[in-house]
């Protein structure tokens, strides 16, 4: 089961990041592309921290009951941006779309039972369900450098979003704050519910 999680995870978290850069790179800024980060093999994406000591962690903090983490970021240009506002709200949602329609479509191999051929593929497309709605869900958060902390930031009046800039600092531990007594809250009430509705059972 944990090999499955595993390998649910990275290909959510490369999906992500891939998504970020290819849309930077449809908005003018080929960055990632030039980096060479518009591809799904993981090894490029693959940062210690994010992918490989946080899972590990919260794996053991939760008894083995949760997996999360991350890839390393794609780097974004701003300055590059045709439109800078609206092309960094459109770059920062990529990933998290990209999430819910990798969410989508394993819920429908569930749905139309292709899943169901080999016991096996059933549970890899739970988890595929579970961790995409997981990492899109949990980066919609406005808490830096969260993807929803960068929709907000374009949004924000110029005097307001300088203001909200400096909680970037402390943003990894903000979110390690909200993993931990803000978490069960999102996973029980928004992210198992949504997970139920899209493979088909009833709450």
């Amino acid at each position: 089961m944990i090999l499955l999680q595993v390998f649910v995870l990275l290909l959510a978290v490369v999906i992500h990041e891939v998504a970020h850069g290819w849309v930077a790179y449809k908005c003018g800024d080929p960055t990632a592309r030039d980096m060479g980060r518009l591809t799904l093999n993981p090894i490029p994406h693959i940062d210690l921290n994010m992918t490989i000591i946080m899972p590990i962690f919260i794996y053991i903090m939760s008894g083995g009951r949760a997996i999360f983490g991350g890839a390393k970021p794609v780097p974004i240009n701003p300055n590059n941006f045709r439109n800078p506002k609206r092309d960094m709200i459109l770059v920062s949602l990529a990933g998290c779309a990209s999430n819910f329609i990798a969410a989508i479509f394993f819920a429908l191999l569930i749905r139309l039972q292709i899943a169901g051929i080999v016991p096996a593929f059933t549970v890899l497309c739970v988890y595929g369900v579970l961790i995409n709605i997981l990492l899109g869900v949990f980066n919609l958060i406005p808490i830096p450098p969260l993807d929803g902390s960068k929709v907000l930031m374009a949004v924000l009046p110029h005097r307001h979003m300088m203001s909200y800039l400096k909680f970037e600092r402390f943003g990894i531990i903000l979110v390690m704050l909200f993993f931990y007594f803000g978490f069960h809250f999102l996973y029980s009430n928004v992210i198992m519910p949504l997970t139920f509705l899209m493979i088909g059972r009833v709450l």
